[in-house]
Order: structure tokens, then C-alpha cells, then sequence
């Protein structure tokens, strides 16, 4: 009996003229929290980044901005993770690995994606990375299913950029999904970060202004 992910054809979630959004359905993925009101990083883990205050139509950019808004406002805004050193934070300019391999560099780097309305691609990657924690197949499927749905799927707001050839293959990993099905896509978005947010990133006055006050406080110690 052929399933929506049979060959040849793109899933792309449940049939309907409105993208879909309620969040109850991240229960199981990496973006499990309760509805918060603020779109911006908590205080209690975030307090050490500084926060940092493109185009089409002006009325579809709002329009566009305002649905994925509300998709991503059930987001957890960050990990939890310890303040990062002076030193980890100048090893976050040597190398993007470093600084993707560090809980705060990860939430410094998705604060700054944020403020250029490309957050979804730190939010699929760490997806991705949580699917291959996963055993339990039942459960891959469904985390499998909640990432196509959020991030693969072209009526999803928060839909990454991928070329066909990564899709053609998705498409046909999803027939029978594993913890391994969106390895291409998310090294290609990986690739895709590091290339164009990563340089930008570091000529940002959210690291540069973060840099300076870390070195300032090791200076006055």
C-alpha cells in the first residue's frame, strides 16, 4: 500500500491550504518548551550575550516574518550551558567547529542568526543531531516526521534551503526513516552556515561587544 513518502514524491505533511501552526507536536524534537511570550534569549541562561537589535514587498516581508515568528515563539531560545570563558569565545573566532562544538558558542551563533531572520538553520541541525541520539524506531519515525514537517516540508515557515539532489534523497530516506536520514541536508546546511552567517558573525557587535566585555572582566581580575 504506498505511504506519503513513496518514491519519486515529496512529502510535504498534512493536506492543507494554511501551514500548520500549533507546536504540540515538538514534543519529541529538540524544540520542547511551553509557550513563551518573549521572542527573545532568557534572561536566567542568556545574560552574559548581549542582545542585538532585507528585501522583498514590504507587506509579504511582514506577513512572512510574522507566521514564522509564531512558529518559532515555543522555541527554547537557548541551551543550557555554563557562561563560556574568555578563552572559548576567542576559540570560537579560530575555528567554526569549535564554536558549533560549544553549547554558548551555539546560543551566541543562534542569537546572531536570529537577528538575520536565519535561525531554522541552527534549529534543524540541532534536530538532526538529537535524531541520532535516538534507539527507540518508533520514535526516530516520529522525530523523523516532526523534521520533515518543520523543516524540510515547503508549507513550513521554517523551511532551510537545500537543493533538489538532498531532497531527492530525503524523499526517498523517509519511506523508511532512520536516525541517519537527514545526514546530507544537515551538512549541507552546516556548510552553509559556516560559509555565509559564520564570517558575519564574527564582524558582529554581538560577538565583538561579547569579546570585549569577557577580556575586560579577565583584565580587572
Amino acid at each position: 500500500m504506498p505511504t506519503v513518502y513513496e518514491a519519486g514524491k515529496q512529502y510535504t505533511g498534512p493536506e492543507s491550504t494554511e501551514r500548520p501552526l500549533s507546536m504540540s507536536q515538538h514534543e519529541t524534537s529538540p524544540a520542547t518548551v511551553q509557550p513563551a511570550g518573549n521572542h527573545r534569549p532568557n534572561a536566567c541562561c542568556f545574560c552574559w550575550c548581549c542582545c542585538c537589535s532585507c528585501s522583498w514587498n514590504e507587506d509579504r516581508e511582514r506577513a512572512w516574518r510574522a507566521s514564522r515568528d509564531t512558529k518559532l515563539e515555543s522555541i527554547p531560545n537557548c541551551e543550557a550551558c555554563l557562561k563560556p570563558t574568555p578563552d572559548e569565545v576567542q576559540g570560537w573566532s579560530q575555528s567554526f567547529d569549535k564554536l558549533m562544538k560549544n553549547p554558548a558558542g551555539r546560543n551566541v551563533f543562534r542569537e546572531f542568526l536570529r537577528t538575520e531572520y536565519s535561525e531554522e538553520n541552527m534549529l534543524f541541525w540541532l534536530a538532526c543531531e538529537e535524531l541520532k541520539t535516538e534507539c527507540n524506531k518508533h520514535l526516530i519515525e516520529e522525530k523523523a516526521r516532526v523534521i520533515y514537517e518543520d523543516y524540510i516540508s515547503i508549507l513550513s515557515p521554517k523551511e532551510v534551503s537545500l537543493d533538489s539532489r538532498v531532497r531527492e534523497v530525503i524523499n526517498r530516506r523517509m519511506q523508511e526513516p532512520s536516525s541517519h536520514t537527514f545526514d546530507d541536508a544537515q551538512l549541507q546546511i552546516y556548510t552553509l552556515m559556516h560559509r555565509d552567517s559564520y564570517p558575519r558573525f564574527l564582524n558582529s557587535p554581538l560577538y565583538k561587544s561579547l569579546e570585549q566585555r569577557l577580556s575586560a572582566l579577565t583584565c580587572d581580575t
